[in-house]
């Protein structure tokens, strides 16, 4: 009987595990441990991805990166300290206060890629001379190299810097440059020169860093407008003071003419040399002094530095003539005082001298009546 029965238990244990019925409890078969877990899945919340955490617009990388550049610094041997800026990376937002407005690309002025080192200096060559440089950082420095004017010398401040900084340049033609700055232990380039972008004055045609930027000494003309009235009355050549110049030992310096345009004011000279001896130039001097000079006086002498002049050569070759447009700040003189021009030859005697009224100042021409021409 003990045989049978425990065989019969035997018998009907597949029946119900095999086909369960609906109403079968937990005591008499298990139900699958699968269909529990698909409707866990169902119902519970997705995990949220880690994202960095913002604080006052600053993103904190995750430590598996942040593990990734200390490994990095300990590889090369960098000072833990630098290290620490690429877990704080600073990002702009575009929210501001109030009512803005987006600057379109049109407006932008593209920068150039500039590489620097430690070891190694990078000159860049501006086809003017350079009056205004700013760096962003502290990372890199910039000066002029020695008495020349139009070259910037430019490199890193540390032995290594991560961050990519930039720089701005300004040169007395009006012209801004603007560069992106990084540091590489070979840079690709060491000398770069800058070509003089001078366009057509078409629109279509200007180029990204020729921007009308005025300058103090210009009294608040633009250096590109200067440059175009020198050179319209460069080539036009006209003579409209006919009485003004000196002449001697076979050179000839003339006054051709007084333009005025907006805050300045341009004179336009000749000088000629009918000799077979060149003829150099020491130096130039425009200076107001009085008319009459009384015995045991002081002499007082204002001089006149013209800020810009349009070819300006330093020598006359024999039986040649150059003409030269200078050009000075807006001024006038009073009736007790004159205007003198002094040019003198270096390591020579043949120096030249006439002198202005303030009536020929005040009827300068104006240069509203020229044509600018370009070629």
């Amino acid at each position: 009987m003990l045989l049978i029965s425990v065989f019969s238990v035997f018998a009907q244990q597949p029946q119900v595990v095999t086909v369960p019925s609906r109403n079968t409890t937990a005591t008499q078969s298990k139900p699958p441990q699968a269909e529990p877990t698909k409707q866990l899945q169902r119902t519970s919340p997705r995990p949220k991805p880690v994202s960095p955490i913002i604080i006052r617009d600053t993103v904190m990388v995750s430590d598996t990166v942040f593990s990734f550049f200390r490994d990095t610094v300990r590889l090369y041997h960098i000072d833990c300290s630098d290290a620490v800026r690429f877990k704080r990376l600073q990002i702009r937002t575009d929210l501001f206060q109030g009512l803005t407005k987006k600057i379109p690309y049109q407006r932008m002025i593209p920068p150039y890629g500039l590489e620097v080192t430690f070891d190694k200096t990078v000159h860049i060559i501006f086809p003017s001379p350079v009056v205004y440089v700013d760096l962003g950082s502290d990372r890199i420095i910039a000066g002029k190299a020695g008495s020349a004017e139009n070259v910037l010398r430019v490199k890193s401040a540390d032995e290594y810097f991560f961050e990519e900084t930039n720089m701005s340049v300004i040169t007395d033609n009006g012209s801004f440059y603007t560069f992106n700055v990084k540091f590489a232990i070979e840079p690709e380039k060491l000398n770069i020169e800058m070509q003089d972008f001078l366009h057509d004055g078409s629109e279509v045609n200007r180029p990204n860093n020729s921007m009308d930027i005025f300058l103090a000494e210009l009294n608040s003309e633009t250096p590109t407008m200067v440059r175009m009235i020198m050179q319209s009355i460069y080539r036009q050549n006209a003579r409209p003071i006919k009485h003004i110049g000196s002449r001697a030992f076979g050179i000839q310096y003339l006054l051709k003419g007084i333009y005025s345009y907006g805050g300045m004011l341009y004179f336009f000279t000749e000088l000629r040399n009918t000799t077979n001896v060149p003829y150099n130039i020491d130096y130039l001097t425009m200076k107001i002094v009085d008319k009459k000079l009384i015995q045991r006086t002081t002499i007082q002498e204002t001089i006149i530095k013209p800020v810009r002049s349009y070819n300006y050569v330093t020598t006359v070759g024999a039986r040649s003539t150059q003409l030269t447009v200078l050009a000075v700040p807006m001024f006038t003189i009073a009736q007790d005082k004159k205007l003198v021009f002094e040019l003198s030859e270096k390591q020579g005697g043949r120096s030249q001298r006439f002198e202005v009224d303030n009536a020929d100042l005040v009827r300068a021409k104006t240069v509203t009546d020229f044509t600018v021409l370009w070629r």
